[in-house]
């Protein structure tokens, strides 16, 4: 039996958290502040030391698997060097592919198991407790966990009423980040609805950039583009029966949702190198081709959540100021608020793998890579003066001033067989979708076709 998070409040976070508090930091001046103290208690100060007592781990060895590549890689093992430090413990990393569920079946099956696998979709959390690969957390990780996380964050996590996963990194999917020498180029400001979204990329196309870079290689952004289309113009109800697949993809909901994003990826000159050089683009050049190239980038404006800093950080340009953001505009009543994230899950019994879950669950290892930047923490103690600028500290505040009120990613709530593997599934629908956008028919097909065979007959 799944184990899904139903929450009935994402308004008030939109409303609330994402508006209120993204308004104050995502477009404030980007330097480098987090030793300033404003005795608001919501982030001034230094980061504090270590507060997390771990056990002696001397002469273990620990391996940890995950998809992350390139800068997010590099950051994650900094994470780890400091478990090393504190346990003694030797701690490998495994790559691994998407989806990660078929991955960890080859490890499972050959009896290598990685002792802690980040898993990004709550239906692999959910996968690997069915195929009891997953094991509950200990009692020193519930306990950090349970001091740390929110409800709605533990929840995500749990299956059945039992802990497994420690949702370690958290991301906000609903910001749109722009070149602001465009944007003043172009005489635009931040639009806040689609229909001034669709203004503003009509006047960034007439200044003579593309409006969009879109990283149509990696069809997990198109997954995204489509929940908050589709959360904002549907609601959440809507949103959250498509997601256990209580309505059909060939629901007039959808129809209406890709109609509408069909109307930006079909646009002639509105996507950057088209729908063929999208398709073509991994994310995180997608990300640079909006920043590199000053006033003349190959793009305005790049879709997707707070992991856009990192790539940012690899080019010259500078949060804040070259670079800023603003919330996906409301195509419905509300701006939409989609979250995703990664938990770490323990496939091996054993005083290590629960002593990594306890420190993953701490704010010690959020802080490392919170100081790095691209990255959101669900851990509420977290200091906000470790994000390194004011951008990241707002989207931070934001995600933390939630709570419980969350709609996580829907594609990482379903079977990794529809949501999650490339070349299959919705990633292949809606790779198809950005190559046809007039095909709204055709593509609720193959979506339904695709989700039938995925999902659990009930």
């Amino acid at each position: 039996m799944r184990s899904t998070l139903r929450t009935r409040a994402a308004g008030r976070f939109v409303a609330a958290a994402t508006v209120g508090a993204l308004a104050l930091g995502l477009t404030a001046c980007g330097g480098d502040d987090k030793d300033k103290d404003d005795g608001n208690g919501d982030g001034g100060g230094k980061s504090t030391a270590a507060t997390v007592d771990l056990p002696k781990l001397d002469g273990q060895k620990l391996s940890v698997s995950a998809v992350w590549g390139g800068a997010e890689r590099k950051v994650f093992l900094r994470v780890l060097d400091e478990f090393e430090k504190r346990t003694g413990a030797e701690v490998s990393f495994v790559p691994a592919q998407e989806p990660i569920i078929s991955f960890l079946a080859s490890k499972v099956a050959g009896g290598e198991p990685p002792d802690v696998a980040m898993l990004p979709q709550v239906g692999a959390v959910q996968q690997a407790v069915e195929r009891k690969w997953a094991k509950p957390l200990g009692a020193a990780a519930q306990k950090e966990l349970d001091e740390n996380y929110a409800d709605g964050w533990k929840k995500l996590g749990a299956v059945d009423g039992k802990q497994y996963g420690v949702y370690f990194k958290a991301a906000n999917k609903s910001l749109v980040w722009y070149n602001t020498k465009v944007f003043e180029n172009a005489g635009v400001e931040e639009p806040k609805t689609w229909d001034a979204f669709m203004r503003t990329a009509q006047t960034v196309y007439d200044s003579g950039v593309a409006p969009v870079s879109v990283g149509g290689a990696e069809a997990w952004t198109l997954t995204d583009w489509f929940e908050n289309v589709y959360l904002s113009q549907a609601g959440p109800e809507k949103y959250d029966q498509l997601a256990q697949h209580k309505i059909k993809w060939t629901d007039p909901s959808v129809k209406e949702a890709l109609t509408t994003l069909g109307g930006l990826f079909g646009k002639k000159g509105f996507v950057a190198g088209g729908a063929n050089g999208a398709l073509q683009t991994e994310f995180p050049a997608s990300v640079k081709q909006t920043f590199v190239g000053g006033d003349q980038p190959k793009a305005g404006m790049v879709f997707e959540g707070d992991m856009v800093s990192l790539s940012i950080s690899e080019t010259k340009a500078k949060i804040g100021t070259d670079a800023k953001v603003f919330p996906f505009p409301a195509v419905g009543k509300e701006s939409p608020a989609v979250v995703g994230g990664d938990a770490a899950v323990a496939l091996k019994d054993g005083k290590g793998a629960q002593a990594l879950l306890t420190y993953l669950a701490s704010p010690d290892a959020a802080r490392i890579w919170a100081e790095a930047g691209g990255f959101v923490s669900p851990n509420k103690n977290l200091d906000l003066a470790a994000y390194p600028n004011d951008v990241q500290r707002g989207i931070a505040k934001a995600l933390i001033a939630a709570g419980d009120d969350i709609r996580f990613d829907m594609s990482d709530q379903a079977p990794p067989a529809f949501g999650g593997t490339p070349g299959k599934g919705e990633w292949k629908a809606l790779q198809d979708f950005l190559k046809n956008p007039k095909d709204v028919a055709g593509t609720q097909r193959a979506l339904e076709d695709a989700a039938a065979k995925a999902y659990p007959k009930s």
